[in-house]
C-alpha cells in the first residue's frame, strides 16, 4: 500500500475551538530562490453547485432575448446594479458589496469561463476545476497542490522549520479537497470550527517502530502528526483577538454568515503573522434547479440570499484588509463547477450549463471586466448553453503567473499544458506591458464569420496580434468540433474556412484566442 494514499485524512489536531486536520503543508522553504515576496496570499471562494451566471452578471443588452428564455426568474431591468463604465452590464440587486469593489476598482469579472467539452456532473465538474484536466483526463492532483509541489518538492522531510514554520496552505470550513493535493499527498492542512476535544496524538506514539512496511508507515504516520501539532501551535498563536476590525460581516441569520465567519479567521491569520499562501474556503447551495427566486419576486430568493451571502462576505474581508493594513498582500477569486442554462425550468429554476462568469478582488487586481456580454442566440433552445470565451486554466495561469510570478514554462508545467494568461492581476515586478496592451486590444473587433447563417461551409476572418492562435469552433453544448488554427502567426488579418458538411444544423460558437485575446462568436448552420 503506498503511504502516501494511506495517509489520506488521517491527520488532526484541535487547536482552541479551532480543528485542524489533515498532513503538514509541504510547504514552504525554498521560496528563498524565488524572486518573489513570501508574503502573497491567493484566498480561493468555491461556490459549490453551479452558480446561475446570467442572473449573476447580468447582459442588459441581452436582456429582451432572456425575457423571452427566462421570464420566470429574470431580474428586473431597472432592479439591476449598475456598473460604472459598462452601462450594458450589472449585477444581482442583492450584490451591493461587489458593486462597492467595483467602484473602488478592486474588482475584475472574467465573463464566458468554461472549457472544452464541458462536463454536467457536480463531481467529476468539480474534479475538473480543481485538478485542471482536461474533460477526459482523471488526475490525482490539484493544481493547487502541484504548485506548492513545485515549489516545495522536500515534503514531508524537514518541515515546519525555521525558514518555514508555517503551512502554505489551509483550508477553512471542511476537508482538504483535492484542489490542495498533490499525488495523493494533502499539501495543506484543515481548519473546522467546531469543538472537538479529541486528542489523536497520544496512542499513536505508543507501539514502537519495527524495520517491516508496516513500520515505515506508522513512522511517517507520526512525522505527519508532529507536524501537524506544530502547525495547530502556530494557527493558535496567530488567532489572537484583535485581527479582525471591519463590522461589516454578515452574523447570526443573516446571508453568507458561516462564509464571513471563514473568511474572517482568514483575515486573522494573515493579521496575525502566517507566512501561508493558500486559504481555501467556500459555500454551498448553488444548485438552483427549482425555486432559484421568489414566486412574486424574482429580485428575492434562494439565489439572491445566496448571492448576497457572498458579496456581502467578500466585500467585508476587503474591508478588514484595508484597515488591517495588509490589502495589498491579498487576492481573492471565486468559481463554480459550471454555469447554468440560458432556459429556465418549468419548476422557476436553471439546469447545469456550461460557461460561468468568475470574479478576482483585490488591491492588485486589473479592475473591469474581461471578456463580453455572453450573446444570446435567438435561436436557442432549452439544451443551448452559454460559449465558452475563457478557458479556466487560463485564470489559473494569470495567477500563478502575475501572482506568484512562475515563469511560463513553470505555469505550464503546473497545469500539464500551455494555457495563455489573461490580463487579471498587476504584480509589481510581475507583469510586463504585453498584458496591459492585450487589455487594450480586448475591445476591437477581433473575429468575423460570413456568410452567418450559412449551409456547409462560412469564412472566418481575424486579426491576430502576433504569437500563438487558437481557433475553434464549438457546438452549443460546449464540444469542440473543430480545431481551425493552432499555431505561431504574424500580426495582421488571416481568413480560413470552416466546414461543417455532415454536422447537424444549430448554433455553432468560434472561439479565437491570442496571447492573452479572446473573442467569441455565434454561427447557425441551417438547412
Amino acid at each position: 500500500m503506498d503511504r502516501r494514499k494511506f495517509l489520506r485524512g488521517t491527520s488532526m489536531a484541535t487547536v482552541g475551538g479551532l480543528t485542524v486536520r489533515g498532513f503538514a503543508s509541504p510547504l514552504l522553504a525554498p521560496l528563498l530562490n524565488r524572486a518573489v515576496a513570501e508574503d502573497r496570499v491567493l484566498v480561493i471562494i468555491q461556490l459549490y453547485g453551479g452558480n446561475d451566471g446570467l442572473n449573476t452578471v447580468i447582459p442588459l443588452d441581452q436582456y429582451a432575448l432572456l425575457s423571452q428564455f427566462r421570464s420566470n426568474i429574470l431580474i428586473p431591468s431597472n432592479q439591476v446594479l449598475p456598473l460604472s463604465g459598462l452601462p450594458a452590464t450589472g449585477l444581482h440587486p442583492a450584490m451591493t458589496g461587489m458593486q462597492d469593489l467595483w467602484n473602488d476598482g478592486k474588482l475584475s469579472i472574467v465573463q464566458g469561463v468554461s472549457y472544452p467539452a464541458p462536463n454536467y456532473s457536480h463531481f467529476r465538474a468539480t474534479d475538473i476545476y480543481e485538478t485542471a484536466s482536461d474533460a477526459n483526463v482523471v488526475l490525482d492532483s490539484g493544481w493547487v497542490g502541484r504548485y506548492l509541489g513545485y515549489e516545495f518538492p522536500n515534503y514531508p522531510a524537514g518541515f515546519p522549520n525555521t525558514d518555514m514554520p508555517d503551512p502554505l496552505a489551509i483550508r477553512i470550513g471542511g476537508p482538504v479537497n483535492l484542489g490542495l493535493q498533490n499525488l495523493g499527498v494533502n499539501m495543506g492542512i484543515a481548519i473546522n470550527n467546531t469543538d472537538d476535544p479529541l486528542n489523536l496524538t497520544g496512542s499513536v506514539y505508543i507501539d514502537p517502530v519495527t524495520g517491516s512496511c508496516s513500520g515505515s508507515k506508522l513512522d511517517f504516520v507520526r512525522t505527519v502528526q508532529r507536524q501537524t501539532d506544530l502547525y495547530g501551535d502556530v494557527i493558535q498563536n496567530a488567532a489572537q483577538p484583535g485581527c479582525n476590525l471591519s463590522t461589516l460581516y454578515p452574523t447570526g441569520n443573516q446571508p453568507g454568515a458561516e462564509l464571513a465567519q471563514a473568511l474572517k479567521i482568514v483575515a486573522q491569520l494573515i493579521c496575525g503573522g502566517l507566512k501561508t499562501r493558500i486559504y481555501w474556503v467556500s459555500e454551498t447551495g448553488f444548485d438552483t434547479h427549482a425555486q432559484q427566486t421568489d414566486g412574486t419576486d424574482t429580485t428575492i430568493g434562494m439565489h439572491a440570499n445566496l448571492l448576497q451571502g457572498v458579496s456581502d462576505s467578500i466585500r467585508a474581508f476587503q474591508d478588514d484588509l484595508q484597515l488591517l493594513g495588509i490589502s495589498e498582500r491579498v487576492l481573492g477569486m471565486t468559481f463554480s463547477e459550471f454555469g447554468r442554462r440560458v432556459y429556465s425550468n418549468g419548476s422557476g429554476g436553471t439546469d447545469h450549463g456550461s460557461a460561468q462568469p468568475m470574479f478576482l478582488f483585490g488591491d492588485k487586481v486589473i479592475p473591469g471586466m474581461l471578456g463580453t456580454n455572453p450573446v444570446i442566440d435567438p435561436n436557442s433552445t432549452p439544451a443551448t448553453n452559454l460559449a465558452m470565451q475563457y478557458d479556466f486554466r487560463s485564470v489559473y495561469a494569470s495567477v500563478l503567473k502575475d501572482w506568484f510570478c512562475l515563469e511560463q514554462n513553470e505555469v505550464d508545467q503546473v497545469l500539464l499544458n500551455s494555457f495563455q494568461p489573461l490580463a487579471l492581476v498587476d504584480p509589481q515586478g510581475c507583469i510586463d506591458a504585453s498584458v496591459h496592451e492585450a487589455n487594450q486590444r480586448a475591445g476591437r473587433n477581433l473575429l468575423d464569420v460570413y456568410p452567418n447563417p450559412f449551409t456547409d461551409r462560412t469564412t472566418v476572418r481575424y486579426t491576430a496580434g502576433g504569437g500563438r492562435v487558437l481557433l475553434q469552433a464549438y457546438n452549443e453544448q460546449g464540444q469542440l468540433v473543430r480545431t481551425l488554427v493552432d499555431q505561431w502567426m504574424a500580426s495582421g488579418e488571416h481568413t480560413v474556412t470552416l466546414d461543417l458538411e455532415g454536422m447537424s444544423t444549430g448554433i455553432y460558437y468560434c472561439r479565437l484566442q491570442n496571447m492573452g485575446s479572446q473573442q467569441v462568436r455565434n454561427v447557425l448552420k441551417v438547412r
